[in-house]
């Protein structure tokens, strides 16, 4: 495994920076215990430490006191930056942007036509492109430096070609096929005040697309709402296993004494997660900035979507040999594990045998939590998690175990009507939630269900591919909590 530095020793948040508490967060017995975070924690708060949270949820560093609550409350993802002293934030001239390019001289255009001025440097690294000219043509014009491979050598060794020949402090990947939206590098930029911050990422939107036919334009719907570039509205710390696992590697800034050599190489997908894995293991804080938006110009046309999530799936095989653990298609415990069970048996008695279990869980928790209402909290915590369950149990039936649930179906009848009733539901919610994300786009019921589907059965189809590929069944294995 390609090793990258230790975190840094000081981590201590500069004077002025202010935090705000994470929207997920809630608290009990006046504040004093606090749960939320990534992964999700309980946490408790002296009053010494309590007195120094705004009734609004913020904080501003001040003292040695409200130095160590930030540090404790950002690398706990239960809150985030808001506001920073504009004398510890690097500027545009910190920064060298690489572009790893192959054969895509129009898109190259177009994104080199959106940086921003004052940069401290713009690196083209041609990856082996028929036209080689093109493309140099285009770097020279908007005066960018070209590194060429004669022969392709795949994404992550252009980028590193890039890293390399780099000499700011900051280094900005963006792939060709992003256009960077007005104002993307102040709120990254921004986060860099953080002295432990090593990576920051901006939200990857969809591209306005040309002119459509039906089909593409379904799909074009599709991905601008439930793209697996976009991880949301919401900031967050990039940590494994949490809301926020990954982030894309089409646009990520990065300090460059944090990323060592940089992308395994060796890899041709999933490298992205594996650094962030590599560097969450060092000690870096990793995060994550809606604010900051890069638009991406998604595949429409129907067989070049669907390789494409395929594609995406096969990348789980080696990020889990590489990796044990930290990238399941489950988590579960015991108790969840058993929910999970009874409510895909799809029966009243199992139904009611869900409730019990999820009862019983939640008394055993209240005997253990330090709180002045443990029955209420507990109760409130085990249904969160039951919830958390549904959607683990509805995601492993129709993505990541499909082909064992298309052989259940083949079996029995009651296995037909149970897949295809959380097929229907798990579509619904997922088109409830998502429809919003872009407000120009109102993706039909219909539509989405039917594309969802199809997506779930094209990453299911690669992640069993890789496994195969690659001889294990590490990416297959539910990981279990211990409680």
């Amino acid at each position: 495994m390609i090793e990258v530095p230790a975190g840094p020793a000081r981590t201590r948040l500069p004077a002025g920076f202010r935090i705000a508490l994470d929207r997920r967060v809630w608290t009990v017995d006046d504040g004093e215990v606090m749960f939320g975070g990534a992964p999700p924690r309980m946490l408790r708060l002296a009053r010494a430490a309590r007195d120094l949270l705004a009734a609004d949820g913020t904080c501003t560093v001040a003292d040695e006191a409200s130095a160590r609550l930030a540090r404790a409350l950002v690398d706990a993802g239960m809150a985030h930056p808001v506001a920073v002293p504009d004398g510890d934030v690097p500027s545009a001239c910190d920064v060298t942007v690489v572009v790893p390019v192959k054969d895509r001289a129009d898109g190259l255009r177009r994104l080199l036509a959106a940086l921003p001025g004052g940069l401290g440097g713009v690196i083209v690294v041609d990856d082996g492109s028929v036209d080689a000219d093109g493309i140099g043509g285009v770097a020279d014009a908007a005066g960018a430096r070209v590194l060429r491979h004669e022969r392709p050598l795949g994404p992550a060794a252009a980028r590193n070609a890039g890293l390399a020949a780099a000499t700011t402090a900051l280094v900005a990947f963006l792939d060709s096929d992003v256009v960077p939206l007005p104002g993307w590098l102040e709120p990254l930029l921004a986060l860099f005040a953080d002295p432990a911050v090593g990576l920051a990422a901006p939200r990857i939107v969809a591209l306005p697309p040309g002119p459509l036919s039906r089909i593409d334009g379904l799909l074009a719907r599709y991905e601008a709402v439930r793209s697996s570039l976009d991880l949301g509205p919401d900031p967050a710390l990039v940590v494994p296993r949490s809301r926020v696992a990954y982030v894309p590697s089409a646009a990520v800034l990065v300090r460059r004494t944090a990323v060592g050599p940089g992308f395994d190489d060796g890899m041709r997908v999933a490298e992205d997660v594996d650094l962030v894995l590599r560097m969450h293991e060092a000690g870096w804080r990793l995060r994550y900035e809606p604010a900051a938006r890069v638009a991406h110009d998604h595949r429409t046309t129907p067989a070049a979507w669907w390789l494409r999530k395929a594609y995406y799936g096969t990348g789980a095989a080696p990020l889990a040999v590489a990796h044990p653990g930290s990238v399941p298609p489950m988590v579960l415990s015991p108790w969840s594990a058993a929910v999970g069970a009874l409510v895909l048996v799809g029966t009243p008695w199992s139904a009611a045998a869900a409730v019990a279990v999820s009862a019983a869980a939640a008394q055993r928790l209240a005997r253990k939590l330090p709180v002045r209402r443990p029955r209420a909290t507990a109760a409130r915590l085990i249904a969160m998690g039951a919830v958390g369950t549904v959607a683990q149990t509805a995601d492993g039936v129709t993505r990541h175990y499909w082909p064992v649930s298309l052989a259940a179906c083949l079996l029995s009848r009651r296995a037909r009507r149970t897949v295809a009733a959380v097929a229907v539901a798990e579509g619904i919610v997922d088109w409830w939630r998502h429809r919003g994300r872009d407000a120009s786009v109102r993706p039909g019921l219909l539509g989405h269900l039917v594309a969802h589907r199809l997506d779930d059965l094209a990453y299911g189809t690669g992640l069993w591919w890789g496994a195969l590929r690659h001889r294990t069944t590490e990416p297959l294995r539910p990981v279990g909590t211990g409680s």
